[in-house]
């Protein structure tokens, strides 16, 4: 359900004040501690921020993939590791469970979910399946009373250390291969024989912990499958299409505030007697960033009205994500540069969102999966015209 333009603009605006006013003040602190206050992840559940793609029905807020990224774009002009923190709630997390989960599932879990009560994190990765998920080993055996048992590693699962309930995928067919014979559990966090490790060392992105997770012969009921039994990894890739809009407008939002820092600064520093934003070069540094993080933004934009119209994006979701992260990259490294000697110390906002915004083009597909991925949808679109 789409808010009328005036609801929409009045909570865009709300989410710029807080960003400016609570979120990047804290940023450095959140760096240098490598934790997010838990008033200010309080304000965000206050403000709807966990639930903002679930229904109000579930005390989200309902917002389409149009007034989503819109929203985004003004939550991702402070660091990323803001955004990170209620990104599975709105995403991998809560959507699946929207999408495949039980009216008996839904009940339990969206409306916690939606106010931020229950942090969910989204388990796929394992170390020896990346880019290609469909070779994951985690297995779930079902019993003779219906039940199951869970028993396999997973990698850089964000939220893995502190997570209410985990969204894991598991091959649940053993003679299955590929992407077949997957289904997906819902695990609350409590479930004995589930091991947390610690907190990974991360370039960037402090505040947001990945971690490993071992699942040890958990013991689940018949109603922790999610969806139909496997049909798991149909289910998780329903939502990586919107997944991956977002994921365009994070990088679209910190492109805007990378630009906005190296102006400033261009603007103050003075080489020769006068600012170097007099300079052509540093000019077109800066015109090149400004015109490529317009380029995603209207990618972006128009990429979620045709989600909204109800087409088929994946296509389109692969080009925002693949464009968006590889932009971002390229306006960080030009802020650093325009900030010279300052911009590659610790204590620049930008050295910080430098590091930030390097994984952007690693995870929720690569940019290689990326090209791979469009280059077949172009494919596939020209071989069934007549």
């Amino acid at each position: 359900m789409a808010l009328d333009a005036e609801s929409l603009t009045q909570f865009t605006e709300t989410v710029a004040r807080f960003v400016r006013e609570r979120l990047i003040p804290a940023e450095s602190a959140v760096s240098t501690e490598d934790h997010i206050p838990r008033e200010l992840i309080a304000s965000m559940g206050e403000l709807g921020l966990f639930g903002m793609t679930l229904p109000e029905r579930f005390g989200g807020l309902d917002l389409n993939a149009s007034e989503e990224v819109k929203v985004v774009f003004e939550l991702c002009y402070a660091a990323p590791a803001f955004r990170g923190y209620l990104g599975a709630n709105n995403g991998l997390g809560g959507r699946a469970i929207l999408v495949g989960g039980s009216e008996e599932q839904q009940a339990t879990y969206l409306p916690r979910i939606a106010s931020g009560e229950i942090l969910t994190a989204f388990a796929l990765t394992e170390p020896e399946s990346g880019s290609d998920a469909a070779a994951l080993k985690t297995k779930a055996t079902r019993q003779a009373d219906g039940s199951w048992l869970l028993s396999g590693r997973k990698t850089y699962i964000t939220h893995a250390d502190c997570a209410d309930l985990f969204i894991v995928v598991a091959r649940s067919d053993p003679s299955s291969i590929g992407g077949k014979g997957v289904s997906v559990f819902l695990v609350p966090g409590d479930t004995p024989g589930i091991m947390r490790g610690k907190p990974e060392r991360k370039m960037g992105q402090q505040g947001t912990h990945v971690a490993e997770l071992s699942f040890n012969d958990c013991a689940l009921p018949a109603t922790a499958l999610l969806g139909v039994e496997g049909r798991g990894f149909e289910l998780t890739m329903q939502g990586i299409d919107r997944s991956r809009l977002h994921m365009g407008a994070i990088c679209v939002g910190v492109a805007r505030r990378l630009i906005d820092e190296a102006l400033h600064y261009a603007l103050e520093r003075k080489q020769f007697g006068k600012p170097i934003a007099d300079f052509q070069l540093v000019q077109a540094m800066l015109a090149d960033s400004q015109a490529e993080m317009a380029a995603a933004r209207a990618l972006v934009i128009e990429s979620a009205a045709r989600c909204d119209a109800g087409e088929n994006i994946s296509m389109e979701a692969s080009c925002c994500k693949m464009f968006a992260s590889e932009m971002v990259g390229r306006v960080a490294d030009r802020a650093v540069q325009i900030f010279g000697g300052a911009g590659y110390m610790q204590d620049s906002v930008v050295e910080r969102l430098y590091r930030d915004v390097r994984v952007f083009r690693i995870y929720e597909g690569t940019t290689q999966i990326q090209q791979v991925t469009i280059a077949k949808h172009m494919i596939r679109r020209a071989s069934a015209r007549p």
